[in-house]
């Protein structure tokens, strides 16, 4: 017998109902929201009861494909995969689940028992014998591991009532997530899966059940002129009951000893031994001066979730470095950052500048920036010396393998060299490390698409339309979205929607150069249309930055036209006009 999540909209209840009974009856014990007990907290109990199932049982109707709630709770089930997926009323699963075997009910919309109903059951029985297979072979490693004290840091509320003050609540979260991941005996769920739950209300069981961690942290800040509040709490996920909680209500001067009291406190609270280089490492800030802490984070905002695509967004974080810097002319952080920027101003808007001399003084004060590191190897990647930039990007990697920017840098090096297996590992790291990240998984696409691995493909396709879609919610005249959009939709079968959104980027932006790229990418190796991609290629090769010309060389999706005596004139003009030697061959790279 299996646990089965019914998961259906609210104008399919009758169809719902019979297909419960129908399970039921086959042996299974079916939940769905009419179990729900008066007073309960509605959503609480649905997550529960999802989070246990071993089976989510989607109906898929003209209703339900437009509800979030059934969207949601179907993700939760494909990317789990516990997903059985069944269609009423000749219907058809939303984007994002199209390349699922669904069980297709034909016109039955709950007049009795559907005819194929041992379909479903089969289904739901294979689905729930691969996850009991999964679930003990978890259980088995997990029995290895010796049991510590772990932790998530939400994101801090910021309570400033002003929301332009996000910047200084979430770097606050990140630096105390930092601090602890200093402490060796603490296991510390990082930043980029801890920040999934921004903006989300959710019970902290729930939270600490879903991460499989023993506390949780949880807090806010409101800060007012040169005064700030932050408050506290660490929850034992067992019983729900505060271990320890806290508030500061302090000069804005005070901010960095707050953050080392917060730490310590937890540290003291889980009973955790800090060693000495760990209690010394957690007091190290990169900068004692406020004006210059505040001013990074406000810049590293803008990098993590401004559009990379936009120049202004660039000059606009190596400004507030600048300012920054100018506080604090040792603050190693901003040097590296206004580096990063610098960095991408010159690769993706060919832009002169140069970020070598803002790298160098970033490590001069901090050697084990590994950020630093990754601006170095661009940049003699650039020059055409590939074994000092990856001498260079193997320090980075091995300072912080974790780091966003580090793998998507490594990534890219891969990539540009040819080596297409060595860069998915580092794509699919920054893809999971940075959920507003819709580039990476777009390369992941093309990458498993070179390598053959089709499974992988259509997975990375979901990935990179989800977030382009929510990333198009915010800014829906982004072109570059449009174009990796494009791309996804292609690869996912829904090519008049794929060329719907071409026409669109075109309409809008039809000198965006990398949109214009990545364009011709998906009119090439998706659509099957070579002749509207030289079309695009034309305006692209006019104005494409040197370092562009490096990554065309490479790219497996031009292979189809690479010998087309257009492609070829167009390359060979841009690279007289750049004055561009040809570093790779232009042949098939390995995989």
């Amino acid at each position: 017998m299996a646990k089965i999540f019914l998961s259906y909209a609210r104008e399919d209840e009758a169809a719902a109902k019979q297909l419960a009974e129908g399970i039921g009856n086959a042996g299974h014990e079916v939940w769905w929201d009419k179990h729900i007990q008066g007073g309960s907290r509605f959503s609480a109990e649905i997550d529960r009861e999802l989070k246990t199932a071993q089976v989510v049982v989607v109906l898929w109707s003209q209703a339900s494909v437009d509800s979030a709630w059934v969207q949601d709770e179907a993700a939760e089930g494909r990317d789990s995969g516990r997903l059985v997926p069944v269609t009423l009323g000749g219907s058809r699963p939303p984007l994002g689940f199209r390349q699922f075997h669904t069980v297709d009910l034909g016109t039955w919309i709950g007049d009795g028992a559907p005819a194929n109903l041992s379909e479903l059951v089969d289904a739901i029985a294979n689905t729930a014998g691969n996850k009991a297979t999964e679930n003990a072979a978890a259980s088995a490693d997990s029995k290895k591991k010796a049991p510590g004290p772990s932790v998530c840091v939400l994101p801090f509320i910021n309570m400033s009532g002003d929301p332009e003050q996000e910047y200084f609540s979430d770097g606050i979260t990140e630096d105390i997530i930092t601090d602890l991941s200093k402490v060796s005996a603490l296991l510390v769920i990082a930043r980029n899966t801890a920040f999934t739950f921004k903006g989300k209300v959710m019970d902290v069981k729930e939270v600490a059940r879903a991460l499989d961690v023993s506390h949780v942290l949880e807090g806010s800040v409101r800060r007012a002129g040169d005064r700030v509040r932050i408050t506290a709490q660490m929850i034992d996920a067992t019983t729900g009951g505060h271990l320890w909680a806290d508030r500061y209500d302090r000069d804005l001067t005070d901010i960095f000893a707050i953050q080392d009291e917060i730490s310590k406190a937890i540290v003291a609270a889980l009973r955790v031994k800090l060693l000495p280089e760990e209690k010394k490492a957690i007091e190290a800030r990169g900068t004692t001066n406020v004006e210059a802490y505040n001013l990074y984070l406000m810049a590293r905002q803008q990098w993590i979730t401004g559009d990379y695509s936009d120049a202004r967004r660039g000059e606009s974080i190596v400004r507030i470095c600048r300012q920054a810097v100018s506080f604090d002319p040792d603050y190693a952080q901003a040097w590296a950052l206004m580096a990063l920027a610098q960095a991408q101003l010159r690769s993706h808007h060919g832009k002169k500048v140069d970020a070598l001399p803002a790298a160098e003084r970033a490590l001069s004060t901090n050697p084990n920036i590994a950020e630093a590191y990754c601006v170095k190897a661009q940049l003699l990647q650039e020059e055409g010396k590939q074994e000092e930039a990856n001498r260079e990007i193997q320090i980075a990697l091995r300072l912080d393998p974790e780091s966003w920017e580090v793998n998507r840098e490594a990534a890219r090096l891969s990539f540009r060299q040819g080596r297409i297996r060595e860069a998915i590992p580092h794509f699919e790291k920054a893809a999971s490390s940075m959920p507003s990240d819709w580039h990476s998984p777009m390369m992941v696409m093309t990458c498993y698409q070179s390598v053959g691995d089709e499974l992988l493909m259509l997975k990375a396709a979901r990935t990179s339309i989800e977030r382009a879609e929510t990333a198009l919610a915010k800014d829906p005249s982004n072109t570059q979205l449009l174009a990796a959009g494009a791309n996804a939709l292609a690869i996912l079968g829904e090519d008049s929607r794929a060329r719907d959104w071409i026409d669109r980027a075109l309409l809008l932006d039809p000198d965006n150069n990398a949109t214009l790229y990545n364009l011709a990418c998906a009119l090439v190796v998706r659509l099957n249309d070579p002749e509207r991609a030289m079309e695009v290629l034309v305006s692209f090769f006019e104005r494409t930055p040197p370092d562009t010309i490096k990554h065309v060389e490479a790219d497996p999706d031009m292979d189809k036209i690479r010998d087309d005596p257009r492609f070829k004139a167009m390359m060979l003009s841009a690279k007289q006009r750049l004055g561009v030697a040809v570093l790779i061959d232009a042949q098939k790279p390995s995989v």
